[in-house]
């Protein structure tokens, strides 16, 4: 399995906060049968004030750990970007990172704030698809927004934006809400990827395997799989 989104590189966001926590996280990932993961440290300015540049010394420092510890983990370097008027700034100053690309464009993985959509972000996505990059939608199943009117999803999907469910929404370890969201949005075939989006091994761990079961239950063991290995690995060029 590809894990597509995770905050396990060390002390650079609310995820790991330590060399021997990120490599304990790299264990479990492995252990539950993850081989290829995506780091995706937040990109929020103001509060985790990264981007490529600060990003990729941190992920060849942990890489070099990954295989100096013989944890056979194929790793690479993204970011998770926050939805914010920096963006726009970034992205002209090459500072954005990406998951890697899907049918010609640059695949970002685009964060809105957990309260709400805010108003304007469809025209946020619209400026991003003129010049090549298509959003992928973090975690919307857990968007107060969203779970409120779920109609609000509407024009991401009429846009093509991607989306990515966390791997616990689809397992109903974050609440009723997200589940219900999670499986409609699973039996309506908007789901690209499902993620980790790990942080920590006791609340939120790289756990991929027991929301491929629960997905395969609403779409079947073969988009299951697709979710989970077909559609990361065609956007980080694996197939």
């Amino acid at each position: 399995m590809i894990d597509l989104h995770c905050h396990i590189l060390p002390g650079i966001d609310d995820g790991a906060s330590s060399l021997e926590e990120a490599l304990s996280l790299a264990r479990i990932a492995v252990a539950d049968g993850i081989t290829h993961a995506v780091f995706t440290p937040h990109v929020h300015p103001g509060r985790y004030d990264n981007d490529v540049k600060t990003i990729q010394p941190v992920f060849e420092q942990f890489q070099q750990a990954l295989v100096g510890n013989d944890i056979p983990l194929i790793v690479q370097p993204a970011g998770e970007v926050r939805l914010s008027v920096e963006v726009l700034a970034m992205f002209a100053s090459g500072q954005l990172p990406f998951l890697g690309e899907w049918a010609g464009k640059k695949v970002m993985l685009l964060e809105l704030p957990h309260s709400h959509v805010p108003p304007g972000t469809d025209n946020l996505v619209k400026w991003l698809l003129d010049r090549g990059v298509l959003p992928m939608i973090a975690h919307p199943e857990r968007n107060k927004g969203f779970l409120a009117d779920e109609r609000k999803l509407a024009p991401f999907v009429e846009m093509g934006c991607l989306f990515q469910l966390t791997a616990m929404s689809v397992t109903a370890d974050f609440g009723y809400q997200a589940h219900e969201m999670a499986l409609r949005m699973l039996e309506n075939g908007w789901v690209t990827v499902i993620a980790s989006d790990a942080h920590n091994a006791e609340h939120r761990p790289p756990v991929l395997s027991k929301a491929v079961v629960a997905a395969a239950n609403i779409v079947g063991a073969e988009e299951a799989r697709q979710l989970v290995w077909d559609n990361p690995a065609r956007i980080i060029g694996l197939e």
